[in-house]
């Protein structure tokens, strides 16, 4: 897939989601869902970034694949964010 930035605004929903450990349900293109723990987001050498999920092991989502996050965790600071 080809680098695709997400806009900041976005991406600071991202690190918060990892910074509380909230759990989310992620709709991805596709029509694919992961669901899972918020971990981490990673860089890889090619510049491509991606949220480290925990679901009973670890899955890595590239950022540009979300179209949808929603939290599964009550009282987040945040219930849906759309992506595209």
């Amino acid at each position: 897939m080809k680098n695709q930035a997400i806009a900041c605004e976005l991406h600071d929903y991202i690190e918060i989601a990892c910074m509380y450990g909230y759990r989310v349900k992620l709709m991805l293109t596709e029509h694919r869902i992961v669901e899972g723990k918020a971990i981490d987001i990673l860089t890889e050498q090619d510049k491509r970034e991606f949220l480290v999920i925990d679901n009973g092991e670890r899955q890595k989502v590239e950022l540009s694949e979300i179209v949808e996050m929603e939290t599964r965790t009550p009282g987040a600071k945040f219930q849906s964010i759309r992506f595209k």
